[in-house]
């Protein structure tokens, strides 16, 4: 453990790490809360995987493949928003459509690309020890946009999240909060692919959140706990992955998973207390 801490003092992509996993923990926090209360984690699953379309295209074209990933991910959020709300198509059939479209998209794409897609692991895995200086910069953009954004329209984004027919009824502006929080959740997970990959990304998502969820039901102590244990479970996964050599992203996960059993392990047997002392004779 000493070791890792040294190491933050005398290596940058330590550093680097370690600032990556701070700044995901308050934009997936936030976002991720959003997502959970909604109930949008298939949709969320579904924009990840339709992302990956982008990343073929951008290595097909020679641009950078999160271009194309934030493309992609954003078209497809907006797609299903749009087919849900005009019951153009259900919601389940439109998600599996783009989802398969986006995947189907990307491995053609990188078929056709001539030569070796360099870096393609990094974005199917992710890894936090390869974050750059410019991903820290746009992750930090986002957490600030993100921060704005709920900070101005937190009362509104309470209404959508757990009643959204109340929210239209006192005339707020559900469509546009809607839009901008699809398009926010699409940012995310494209600026998060190189922390956990398009496979694990939605991880960052929901289970911290929904580790929070147990010891909170309100949306702003929600948040707050997701962020904490998003960045404690983060810097436990990246100490564990120095120390076995073994990806970074995985073991993050592994460690969130860990975090929610003991979690809900605690919550069964704090339950079961609680029942035992309202009923004495039991």
């Amino acid at each position: 453990m000493i070791d890792f801490f040294n190491g933050i003092f005398e290596y940058q992509f330590l550093r680097n790490a370690m600032l990556a996993a701070l700044l995901a923990s308050i934009s997936c926090g936030i976002i991720g809360s959003y997502i959970v209360a909604r109930r949008m984690v298939f949709i969320s699953g579904g924009i990840t995987h339709a992302s990956f379309g982008g990343i073929g295209l951008g290595y097909f074209l020679g641009i950078n493949p999160l271009i194309g990933a934030f493309v992609f991910s954003t078209l497809t959020a907006l797609g299903i928003r749009v087919a849900s709300r005009r019951s153009l198509i259900r919601e389940d059939s439109a998600i599996g459509i783009l989802w398969s479209l986006g995947m189907a998209i990307g491995i053609i794409f990188i078929f056709l690309t001539p030569g070796y897609a360099p870096n393609l692991m990094t974005y199917l895995f992710g890894s936090l020890l390869t974050v750059s200086t410019l991903d820290l910069y746009l992750m930090a953009l986002l957490a600030v946009v993100t921060l704005i954004v709920f900070i101005f329209f937190y009362r509104i984004i309470l209404f959508v999240s757990f009643d959204e027919e109340y929210a239209r009824s006192h005339n707020a502006p559900v469509e546009t909060v809607n839009y901008l929080l699809f398009i926010l959740v699409s940012m995310a997970i494209v600026l998060h692919i190189r922390v956990a990959g398009i496979i694990l990304v939605i991880s960052f998502l929901t289970i911290p959140q929904s580790t929070a969820n147990l010891f909170a039901k309100d949306l702003s102590r929600i948040i707050i706990y997701s962020i904490f244990i998003s960045f404690m479970g983060s810097l436990a996964g990246l100490v564990a992955s120095y120390y076995f050599n073994i990806p970074s992203g995985a073991t993050i996960i592994f460690v969130f998973v860990l975090l929610f059993l003991l979690a809900r392990t605690y919550k069964y047997f704090q339950n079961k207390i609680a029942r035992k002392r309202l009923l004495p004779g039991s």
